[in-house]
């Protein structure tokens, strides 16, 4: 497991099996049990707490990253790796945490 990496989760219900964007960084994985998740979904609202992601970064079709979706679940609810957030958001991610967790600082970070 490594930071950005996304993979499918079991999550309980209302939830489910879906898609999540891996946040907690690679160094922990080694001894954490819980690590920090973000719910991905096909349900495009173009809001800032949201980053775009599609087949670039290992998924079927475009969907987002929604951080008003963040979840501490255990590493046991991970399963298979679908692909790896593009070096290229790495900007976007936090500039949405920015906004979903409303820290100024964050979410004035300017995204080429």
């Amino acid at each position: 497991m490594i930071q950005y990496e996304i993979r499918w989760a079991k999550l309980p219900e209302p939830v489910r099996h879906r898609p999540v964007l891996l946040l907690t960084r690679t160094s922990a994985y080694a001894y954490l049990n819980r690590v920090i998740i973000v719910e991905i979904t096909t349900t495009i609202r173009a809001i800032p707490q949201e980053v775009r992601l599609g087949r670039r970064e290992g998924l079927a079709r475009a969907c987002v990253a929604n951080f008003d979706q963040l979840h501490l679940v255990p590493k046991a609810c991970l399963g298979d790796v679908l692909g790896r957030l593009a070096p290229s958001k790495e900007l976007e991610v936090k500039r949405a945490l920015g906004h979903a967790l409303d820290w100024a600082e964050l979410k004035a970070l300017v995204v080429a």
